[in-house]
C-alpha cells in the first residue's frame, strides 16, 4: 500500500535531523516503501526552515511539509495530515511524534500488520511494550488515563492514549474524520475507539516508548482535563 507518515511538529528543530535518520534507516526493512509528511504549526524555533533544508538536498527519502497558520491543536495538525495523505491517493497512514519517543524500526511490524487489519495501535501496555525514562508521575498519570478510557468506554484496545498508530485510508473514511470532537490528545483515544465501535480490526504491536530527549513535552493540565471531559462525551454520542 502507498503509504505516507505524518508527523505533527511544534518546536523540534533539534529532532527533525536525528528522526530523518532513523526513518531512512528503517526504510530497507520496509518493502512497501513510505514518503514523510511534516505538518508545522508555524513553530517560531525554525522547525519548517530545517525541514525545507532537508528536502532540498534529499535524494533517497520523499519528505514533504505542510504549514499551518500557528498552533492549532494536535487533533488538527493530524487530520490536516490525513486530508492531505487522502488527496494524494495514499492507501494508508502512519502518526507518529517527531521528539524521538517512537521508534521508526517499528514501522514495518505496524505496516505489515494493516495488510490484514484496518489499523494497528503501537502499544506499550501489551507484553513485550514498555516505556522508558518516565518519572512516577508521569507513569500514574498514563496508567490512570488509560485504566480510565478503557473502563469508562469499555473499549478492549490496550493502548488507547498511545500516538503511534498506522490506519488504511479507508478506515478513516469509515470513520469521518470530519465527526471528531477533540482538538487535543484525547483525539488519539476517539479516534480509536469510533473506529473499534464501527467494527474495525486491529491489531496491536509492541513498542518501547523512549521519553523525549530534545525539547519540552506538549502535554498539560488542560490537555489531561480535555481528554477526561471528551472520554464523557464520547460515552454519549458514539454508537
Amino acid at each position: 500500500m502507498k503509504t505516507l507518515v505524518v508527523i505533527p511538529t511544534y518546536n523540534e528543530v533539534d529532532n527533525v535531523e536525528p528522526l530523518l535518520g532513523l526513518l531512512k534507516k528503517a526504510m530497507p526493512a520496509t518493502p512497501q516503501g513510505f514518503d514523510i509528511l511534516f505538518v508545522d504549526d508555524h513553530s517560531p524555533d525554525g522547525t519548517s526552515e530545517k525541514i525545507r533544508e532537508f528536502m532540498n538536498s534529499a535524494k533517497d527519502l520523499s519528505v514533504f511539509l505542510l504549514e499551518r497558520k500557528g498552533k492549532e491543536g494536535y487533533a488538527g495538525a493530524c487530520i490536516a495530515g490525513f486530508k492531505f495523505s487522502k488527496a494524494q491517493g495514499y492507501e494508508a497512514v502512519v502518526e507518529m511524534d517527531a521528539d524521538l519517543s517512537h521508534d521508526p524500526a517499528y514501522l514495518p511490524a505496524l505496516l505489515t500488520a494493516i495488510d490484514t487489519h484496518d489499523f494497528a495501535v503501537g502499544s506499550r501496555y501489551i507484553k513485550n511494550g514498555g516505556v522508558a525514562g518516565w518519572g512516577l508521575i508521569r507513569r500514574f498519570l498514563s496508567m490512570g488515563g488509560q485504566l480510565f478510557s478503557h473502563l469508562l468506554l469499555n473499549c478492549p484496545i490496550a493502548d488507547m492514549t498511545g500516538g503511534y498508530n498506522a490506519w488504511r485510508m479507508e478506515t478513516l473514511d469509515q470513520v469521518g474524520l470530519d465527526n471528531l470532537i477533540s482538538k487535543g490528545y484525547s483525539f488519539l483515544i476517539e479516534l480509536k475507539y469510533r473506529a473499534y465501535r464501527k467494527g474495525c480490526t486491529y491489531k496491536e504491536i509492541p513498542i518501547l516508548f523512549e521519553d523525549r530527549k530534545h525539547g519540552t513535552s506538549k502535554m498539560s493540565k488542560q490537555i489531561f482535563f480535555e481528554a477526561i471531559r471528551n472520554v464523557y462525551r464520547l460515552r454519549k454520542i458514539v454508537h
